[in-house]
């Protein structure tokens, strides 16, 4: 739980750094997060016995598609960091990912969700229309870049459980993503390049920091406890985003947004709840 919770505090700070380096190219920004990311996990390898070895041919076709849509995935969210006006709000759009993760294993792993897993997925999309709050104009463009970076990140997630299944290694799926990424916005970057003042290259910097920080986290949590007794606890990102916003931004998440947050967290605990009495009982009945 520390982990996962160390985790949600990382992104949030990593939501919070992306916002507060201004008015940059967003590919420059998402160069910078991965370029930091990939440093630091290849450090991480060098170290490990099987080094940047790939567990089979039949797990490469995965990791580009892992990469290829979780690049997508993180540039729909910065953009919605840094046009939807509150960092909370893209936090909370990012989290419909386990929702997301659910439908996606329909279709690549065959895995037909339950009636009660169902529900809460409508409840959760619920919740996001009060965020989103669509109309026809413009001004929807960053909360549906927010939700769209929700449903990529619910579709990587879903190729890292499938790479888990095959044996491959989370540290070099996180390398694998981070270098790509690096060499896909790379010539964005040198294309689009702004000149930065110092707080922005610390800000950029820290960003890379910060995410990779929440992806040894994520990683820890995930190997010491199983997801179902602990993922609920990555929704306190929402919440360090929002006193982060509040605090160091000044953003006020708008009412509507709020009762989007209540019924999305809501539907996630109830998910979580839901799903440890019904093995609860199945144990309980085992042991009859």
């Amino acid at each position: 739980m520390l982990f996962i919770l160390g985790a949600a505090l990382s992104f949030a700070f990593m939501n919070y750094f992306v916002n507060a380096a201004g008015d940059l190219p967003v590919m420059q920004k998402v160069f910078f997060r991965n370029l930091i990311a990939a440093f630091l996990v290849f450090f991480v390898l060098l170290f490990e016995k099987q080094k940047f070895r790939i567990h089979s041919k039949a797990c490469l076709p995965w990791l580009f598609l892992r990469a290829a849509v979780g690049f997508l995935g993180v540039v729909l969210n910065f953009y919605a960091i840094d046009h939807i006006g509150s960092i909370s709000d893209a936090s909370i759009l990012n989290k419909l990912s386990p929702f997301f993760a659910i439908l996606f294993s329909l279709l690549l792993l065959r895995e037909k969700p339950r009636v009660w897993e169902i529900v809460f997925i409508l409840i959760a999309f619920g919740g996001a229309m009060c965020v989103v709050r669509p109309t026809f104009s413009s001004e929807t463009l960053p909360a549906l870049a927010g939700f769209a970076s929700g449903a990529a990140a619910g579709f990587a997630y879903t190729c890292v459980r499938i790479l888990g299944l095959k044996g491959e290694r989370g540290s070099m799926t996180v390398f694998f993503f981070s270098a790509f990424s690096t060499l896909v916005s790379l010539p964005f970057f040198l294309a689009f390049y702004t000149p930065m003042t110092a707080w922005q290259w610390t800000a950029l910097i820290l960003s890379g920091v910060s995410a990779a920080a929440g992806q040894f986290f994520i990683t820890a949590a995930y190997r010491f406890a199983p997801a179902k007794e602990i993922a609920v606890f990555d929704y306190m990102q929402v919440l360090f985003a929002a006193l982060l916003g509040f605090f160091l931004l000044n953003q006020v998440p708008a009412p509507l947004s709020i009762v989007g947050y209540v019924v999305i967290i809501g539907a996630a605990v109830g998910n979580f709840l839901y799903r440890l009495l019904r093995d609860r009982r199945k144990k309980s009945e085992q042991a009859k």
